[in-house]
């Protein structure tokens, strides 16, 4: 899953709770270096809208016009020796634009598709291709679906009660990698695995660490469980010799797990040592200490669950 200049005009459309308001942008600078308070963006960076758990849909759009007939004389250069269906994404609002009801936007499909040429399928289409209106401007393209991936791993062989949501650990990863190319990450406080398993399965070069023995085993199970493949080394963090590009700590909580603060700063100051930019989670407010160990704040977010607030800060 990678991410690609290029060239094309992609649309994203967004769905969240509100308590996920701040997080979903801090996921949305990091793939993009920019957000919106609106539930779409548009930009030339290509995003698989399965890494996220926010993004809804991507158009790549091939035609742009403010009326919908001349879509409809555009379209009829497509060439199709697939099959193919066409489907209006605004069954919401979309920024100021109002949701389109169902039964207008069947009616806007069917004709828009009826200026296609090649043989229709709404089943099982080879192509799919999406049309939306927004700020009075209709965009055409081919259209990807997100595919909520995360969920799949809702349901550990190994878990516990604190590890992060697989939404807030899924996002964490994306905001730490946003482009996996060539880079080396490590989560060296990994726990059962949770932010390993959603980076593994997004093709993020991950390796996790504990100083569990037990909790190591589990995450390896966890990780096995769902066909991946990841290597889980057992020790602290300041017996890491190699250098990474990124490392994402979420730093074990003094209720459970009776962390020091002095604890907590050695890993800060260990991850400083083995690591280019931390992502770090944390419950407490701990800014002085990140940047004690030598880091600067880039970023930064509360991620809500009810009345449990985490931070995520992004340092470098």
């Amino acid at each position: 899953m990678s991410n690609e200049q290029n060239n094309s005009k992609f649309i994203y459309t967004y769905v969240h709770h509100v308590d996920e308001y701040d997080l979903c942008r801090m996921e949305m600078r990091s793939f993009f270096s920019l957000d919106t308070p609106s539930n779409f963006i548009i930009s030339d960076i290509k995003i698989d809208p399965s890494r996220s758990p926010f993004i809804q849909d991507r158009l790549e759009v091939l035609y742009e016009d403010n009326s919908l007939e001349n879509i409809k004389s555009l379209v009829k250069a497509i060439k199709n020796e697939a099959t193919f269906k066409v489907v209006c994404l605004n069954s919401m609002d979309i920024g100021e634009e109002k949701k389109i009801h169902l039964p207008e936007r069947r009616l806007i499909e069917r004709e828009v598709g009826l200026c296609i040429e090649g043989e229709p399928e709404l089943n099982d289409p080879a192509i799919v291709y999406g049309l939306i209106i927004i700020d009075g401007i209709w965009y055409f393209g081919k259209h990807m679906k997100s595919v909520s991936i995360w969920r799949k791993h809702l349901h550990k062989p190994h878990s516990y009660s604190t590890a992060l949501s697989t939404r807030v650990a899924r996002t964490v990863a994306n905001i730490a990698v946003p482009q996996p190319q060539n880079i080396r990450a490590i989560d060296p406080c990994c726990g059962i695995g949770t932010v390993v398993i959603e980076a593994l399965s997004m093709g993020i070069n991950i390796e996790g660490r504990d100083i569990n023995y037990n909790v190591c085993h589990g995450s390896r199970k966890n990780i096995t469980y769902f066909g991946l493949t990841g290597n889980i080394t057992l020790g602290p963090i300041s017996e890491v010799k190699e250098h990474y590009d990124v490392a994402i700590i979420d730093l074990p909580y003094n209720l459970f797990t009776h962390t020091s603060t002095e604890d907590q700063f050695n890993i800060l100051k260990h991850a400083r040592r083995i690591a280019d930019k931390v992502v770090v989670v944390t419950i407490e407010t701990i800014d002085d200490m990140v940047e004690d160990a030598g880091f600067v704040i880039a970023d930064r977010c509360v991620a809500k669950k009810q009345s449990f607030l985490r931070q995520i800060l992004l340092c470098e």
